[in-house]
């Protein structure tokens, strides 16, 4: 269905997209401004929104049925450290997976790694200490301050608290709230009523998989109450041990759409295969194990590894994640850092202390000697999520990710992306990532990528290429009949484009043709290094990423981009 055409050409320009919003309106939407920091007029404004749904929770994922593409919103404007808006939005790039000296193995401190961030030209951040019962007890209050006192001195980056929650009946997920009064005390009480580890309830029984169901639904209670002004949940490295179930996933996302939105689709810890003597000679993403007692039982055994550093659920086109999509489920996808133990870094666990007692470790030593033991990179080196954002403030960001305005990337692949459908010949704005077009039936729509390569070294210090770009796409048949289903027939690689080239920015247009019924597309794109036949055969996926090899998988030489997908429906 549909061909494709392209053309280079280069442009390092940026076009004015808008003029920024009042002071007055900013602060009123800025949440980390406290209602009583406001002036009268601000606070009247504040209460606007709210009454209209458009702080907080109340921009929320519809389902794919219910979403209008392209609603008019004031486009962004100009953001701190130089951040320019591109096609209305500003495109920070983020990581929601972060530890600290407040986690049992972890070393850092937050202005550590929140510096880190910075200088790798994070936007957002979200410290994300392990769920426990001594992070319960007293984690939480002491991370706080370190996480304000970061905000103050990185103003240029936005700071949030989550934490690492240890999912009952199933494996890791980020949980993180926009900043409040009541975030501590909100995050406290939830890891203390609804954290499998401190209550023990890691099982794969259906009395723990409510209990998870329970804690998405005090997240949204406390947003509906306004006790904190947002939250949402992610899915950490879903298929490292296999504990997160189809049946599961499916439950977590239709008991809290506005809360549960997405998974990782590139786990952390992706220094972990360089081969030794170099480095850890593990498995990317450690993950290099196997099914447990708590496992569910139909993974194949390829589901326990990574693929081209990708979770095998995003990785499998036609498998977990498309059948999602299929279903018309907005799921999104994310990469993150997970980041405990830097590689290479001389850094050590400061001497003394009790963790048990004070709830964190000692501030870090030098310890001489590069850690090529450790298998983790800075936030913002490796592994990035660019969240097209409508302004700079955390509510903005955190609707952002809700909406699935998100691409993600390794190793700097690409510099931008720009994804619009729309019905050909009618020069409208269309839809972009995350949103749906409507169309009439039998209307010729269009997919055009905008993509800037990546033109100057990355912290690898070489200039990546990007080979490949892929268009993936599949029919969206509405609610499976089997809820641990993990495949979909209809999802395969329709268009590939080579690009060999790392400078300035490519232009593609793939026409799907006639759309006569509704349909999803994404994008994927490679530097080339190491391709194979999909696991669903050639026929679905004639050149996507290879199985990663245990203990010689060095990430920098095999280098990927994702993007969420966009839905066409036609109208009946």
């Amino acid at each position: 269905m549909g061909h494709g055409h392209h053309h280079h050409h280069h442009d390092h320009s940026h076009e004015p997209l808008g003029e920024p919003l009042d002071e007055g309106a900013a602060a009123a939407r800025d949440l980390t401004i406290p209602d009583e920091d406001l002036s009268p007029a601000q606070l009247s404004r504040r209460r606007m929104f709210r009454r209209a749904g458009l702080l907080g929770a109340g921009l929320t994922a519809a389902g794919v049925l219910g979403t209008e593409a392209g609603a008019a919103a004031t486009p962004a404007a100009a953001a701190p450290g130089g951040r320019e808006p591109k096609d209305g939005y500003l495109w920070l790039a983020g990581d929601h997976h972060i530890h600290t000296q407040h986690s049992g193995d972890g070393i850092y401190r937050v202005i550590d790694q929140v510096r880190h961030g910075n200088a790798y030209g994070l936007g957002w951040m979200v410290i994300t200490d392990h769920g426990g019962t001594t992070h319960a007890r007293i984690g939480v209050d002491k991370v706080n301050p370190d996480i304000v006192a970061a905000r103050k001195a990185i103003e240029d980056t936005l700071v949030f608290q989550g934490l690492e929650w240890n999912i009952p009946a199933a494996e890791h997920g980020t949980v993180f709230v926009a900043p409040g009064r009541r975030e501590v005390e909100t995050l406290k009480e939830f890891e203390s009523s609804f954290d499998g580890s401190v209550k023990d309830a890691g099982a794969n029984t259906p009395q723990n998989e409510a209990l998870a169901i329970a804690g998405l639904n005090f997240l949204a209670e406390s947003v509906r109450r306004r006790r904190i002004p947002d939250a949402l949940f992610l899915a950490n490295h879903p298929s490292r041990k296999g504990l997160d179930s189809p049946h599961e996933i499916r439950g977590w996302r239709d008991a809290q759409p506005s809360i549960a939105v997405g998974m990782e689709g590139a786990p952390g810890h992706q220094a972990a295969g360089i081969p030794k003597p170099h480095g850890p000679g593990g498995g990317r993403g450690y993950y290099d194990g196997g099914p447990g007692a708590d496992s569910f039982p139909g993974y194949p055994a390829e589901s326990y590894r990574t693929f081209g550093g990708f979770d095998w659920m995003t990785a499998t086109v036609g498998g977990l994640w498309d059948s999602l999509l299929a279903e018309g489920r907005p799921w999104w996808i994310t990469a993150n850092s997970d980041s405990h133990t830097v590689y290479g870094d001389t850094a050590r666990r400061g001497p003394g202390g009790d963790f048990d007692a004070d709830g964190r470790y000692e501030d870090p030593v030098h310890g001489g000697v590069p850690n090529t033991g450790a298998g983790d990179f800075w936030p913002g080196f490796y592994s990035r999520t660019h969240v097209g954002s409508r302004a700079f403030s955390y509510e903005a960001v955190m609707d952002g990710l809700r909406a699935g305005r998100v691409w993600v990337d390794h190793g700097g692949l690409i510099s931008g992306l720009v994804v619009r459908a729309r019905t050909a010949g009618h020069g409208q704005r269309g839809a972009t990532l995350g949103e749906t077009l409507h169309v009439r039936r039998g209307d010729r729509v269009e997919l055009t990528m905008e993509i800037a390569l990546a033109g100057r070294p990355n912290w690898a210090q070489f200039v990546p290429t990007l080979a490949r770009v892929d268009v993936i796409q599949g029919d969206v048949t509405g609610p499976a009949s089997d809820r641990d289903a993990f495949t979909t027939p209809d999802t395969k690689v329709v268009q590939s484009y080579e690009v060999g080239g790392n400078s300035g920015t490519v232009t593609f247009t793939y026409r799907l043709g006639r759309v006569d019924r509704p349909v999803y597309v994404r994008l994927r794109g490679t530097d080339g290094n190491r391709s194979a036949p999909g696991l669903l055969g050639a026929g679905v996926d004639p050149h996507g990423p290879q199985i990663d090899v245990h203990g010689d998988a060095d990430p920098w030489n095999d280098l990927w981009f994702y993007s969420n997908p966009i839905w066409i429906l036609p109208r009946r």
